[in-house]
Order: structure tokens, then C-alpha cells, then sequence
């Protein structure tokens, strides 16, 4: 501030201490440094040679500290960091990027690293500490994660633009009798929410052809290899050559947040999840569950 101001009270107002104080840090900087760092000229203070040479240097390193305390501050009140998440490829494409948007509006200085993967990857990430939070459809216990359902998707038939079922307002197991069926492994949960509805009556559930994602079955069905029984998370609409109708009866797919028992989550994380929370309630609703 001396640098800056050319006076001891100049600089006293802006550093908003008394002038003897200031005064008596200089003297002792300078007792310390041994040498002077300012000459008296007519009642201003001129820098020395040393002074203008340590000037540059002094100045990154306040700068530096300045931006040091900002940081500190923020992560105080969890407005920066590095925020990891991983999820399965429906909410990485419907209630990821609605929660990251409201994320990165409130604090746009907080790095997200999302990742999609399997449920399987997923658990392993959150174990590992690879990641924070985990979105998946799967509200399974596990002993060593918190799961919290925050909402639940419909199951959805897909179907080719111009098949005889795109005229129906809504399709059922009988409408699929004579299809070829793409939907979830059995060992799946969705897969066995369908086999036990099926079963329930009197059919056995059998896809032709097994999927694991739901994106997977896009392409089959856009080629008219048959309709699909898919979660109706996905923005499906907005894919050309398919068309989408209900599915009844009507089966649900839990939507959870994930996160581990054993590493307690920061500010950023805990506000991303807040997010994830409320994305999840405007695309999902019906999930307040915690296990």
C-alpha cells in the first residue's frame, strides 16, 4: 500500500489503521530487512532501489494470499472444489444435467467430473473413493453405502414410427404377444419387476433380445427389430423414429443417491446432492426413502 499511496496516511486509510502504526510496522520491516525501503521527500515516501526491485515479487505473493484466503472462504461455505459423481446412463441423461445446471448457476467456480457407468462400476467408484455420489435405479441395501430414493421412473414401449402399436394409447403384455421383445436381463431389477408382473399373469418373461441400458435398445428398435420395454427416464421423445406409449400395468423403477458410510461428503458435494435431489422430484417425483 506505501507502494501504491506515496503517504503513511494514504496508505493507513486504505489498510484502515492508525499512521504510528503503520509507521512502526515500516520501521521494523526495514530493521529487519536491513536496509531502508523508502526515503523522506518533502513529506512523501520515495521507494528505494531495493524497494522498486521487490516490489513485482511482493505483489504476487500478497496476490497470491489474497486468492488463498478467497479460496479458504469459499470452502468454507462449499463453494469450490472438485466434485465427482458417477450414474447410470438414464439420470446421467435426464436428471444430471438438470441438476448440474442449477449447480453450476449457484457456483460456477466448483469442477464437476461426471462419469456414467453400470450400477456394478458405480458401487465400485463409491468403495474405492473414485467418487462421492453415485446415481443409479437400484435402491438395493448395501452395509457399507446410504441409499436414499429420490424418485421412481415409469416403465415405458418403444416402438418404430408407423408400427401398428403406435396407435394405441398404451401397451400392455398381451398387445406384446406376437413381438419381438427387447427389454432387461431377468437378473436385472427392472428385469425381474416385468418377469414377476408377467408371471402374475400367467405368462413367462422371455426378451428376444437382452439389454442391459435402456440407450441400448434405441437402435434395435429404430431398425424394426422390435419394441421395447425401457424405463421412461430418458428423454425419448426427443430421438426421431421412435415412438413412445405408457406401459401397463404400471411398473416403477426406483431412482437412488448413493453415497459411502465410511467418507462424510464436503460442502460441494453435499450441495450437488441437494441438486440431484430436486432434479430428481421435477423429472421422477415419489422418493423420500433412506435405507
Amino acid at each position: 500500500m506505501l507502494m501504491r499511496c506515496g503517504t503513511v496516511t494514504g496508505a493507513a486509510a486504505m489498510l484502515n489503521i492508525s499512521q504510528p502504526a503503520l509507521s512502526q510496522i515500516l520501521l521494523h520491516a526495514e530493521d529487519q530487512l536491513g536496509f531502508k525501503l523508502f526515503d523522506r521527500v518533502r513529506g512523501r515516501l520515495v521507494p528505494t532501489q531495493e524497494a522498486n526491485e521487490l516490489y513485482p515479487e511482493a505483489e504476487r505473493i500478497f496476490s497470491e494470499l489474497g486468492a488463498l484466503r478467497r479460496r479458504t472462504v469459499d470452502m468454507r461455505h462449499g463453494r469450490t472444489g472438485l466434485v465427482r459423481l458417477a450414474a447410470s446412463a438414464p439420470p446421467s441423461m435426464s436428471i444430471v444435467p438438470k441438476a448440474l445446471c442449477a449447480f453450476r448457476e449457484a457456483h460456477p467456480d466448483i469442477v464437476v467430473r461426471s462419469l456414467v457407468a453400470p450400477i456394478a462400476n458405480i458401487l465400485d467408484m463409491l468403495r474405492s473413493g473414485e467418487v462421492l455420489l453415485g446415481v443409479a435405479m437400484n435402491d438395493m441395501p448395501h452395509p457399507d453405502l446410504d441409499v436414499e430414493t429420490v424418485g421412481h421412473a415409469e416403465l415405458v414401449c418403444l416402438m418404430p414410427e408407423g408400427h401398428r402399436l403406435a396407435g394405441h394409447a398404451q401397451v400392455g403384455f398381451a398387445d406384446l404377444a406376437e413381438e419381438t421383445l427387447i427389454s432387461y436381463r431377468v437378473n436385472t431389477l427392472p428385469g425381474r419387476l416385468l418377469a414377476g408382473a408377467l408371471e402374475a399373469e400367467g405368462g413367462v418373461y422371455a426378451p428376444a433380445v437382452e439389454i442391459d441400458l435402456s440407450i441400448t435398445a434405441l437402435p434395435f428398435v429404430r431398425e424394426g427389430i422390435g419394441v421395447a420395454v425401457v424405463d421412461g427416464l430418458l428423454p425419448w421423445t426427443q430421438f426421431s423414429g421412435i415412438v413412445q406409449r405408457p406401459f401397463r400395468p404400471g411398473i416403477r423403477v426406483p431412482i437412488a443417491i448413493l453415497t459411502s458410510k465410511e467418507r462424510p461428503l464436503s460442502g460441494s458435494h453435499d450441495l450437488m446432492r441437494e441438486c440431484l435431489r430436486l432434479a430428481a422430484r421435477a423429472i421422477a417425483p415419489g422418493g423420500t426413502e433412506r435405507l
